[in-house]
């Protein structure tokens, strides 16, 4: 088993698998309501072919012990996750195509930090740190299979540096 210790999470060093979804000087801003709020726009694209977009809540628990053994992607759209609470998270990708456990990376999101996989990306299930946590979801939903799952030989587990 060999163990990979994550990196910050940055727009540039995620840009392969998806976008990072935050605050930042790349956003387009806009002021609305009357200069009452700011709109930081189009943050990313929600892919989903013959789909439609749904919006859902996932809360997940700290994974223990932190190893590595099952990826997945969605071959028919994206998939985007912000965190809820204030809580940093893991994300752990491999890029599309098939699966290769040695191209792993994986990636310490802030607080005010999400991700959005992009189409075929694969990616670990949340990895919540510290304490069970709340993500607002977008995905697709809709017509054909959306979910390829890859379980690890246990000589490619990963283990997570903390």
């Amino acid at each position: 088993m060999r163990t990979i210790v994550p990196e910050p999470l940055t727009a540039d060093a995620f840009a392969p698998f998806g976008d990072v979804i935050e605050v930042s000087d790349q956003a387009e801003v806009i002021p609305i309501n009357y200069g009452w709020t700011t709109r930081f726009n189009a943050l990313t694209d929600v892919a989903v072919g013959d789909g439609q977009a749904i919006i859902s809540i996932f809360r997940s628990r700290p994974l223990t012990p932190l190893v590595l053994k099952i990826f997945e992607r969605h071959p028919l759209g994206s998939q985007a996750f912000m965190p809820l609470q204030s809580r940093p998270f893991l994300v752990a990708v491999a890029p599309p195509g098939d699966f290769d456990a040695a191209r792993v990376r994986i990636f310490r999101a802030g607080a005010g930090q999400g991700v959005n996989y992009a189409k075929g990306t694969w990616h670990h299930f949340l990895l919540a740190l510290d304490a069970e946590s709340d993500f607002l979801v977008v995905d697709r939903e809709g017509p054909g299979e959306n979910l390829d799952e890859v379980e690890l030989p246990e000589a490619d587990w990963i283990a997570v540096a903390q």
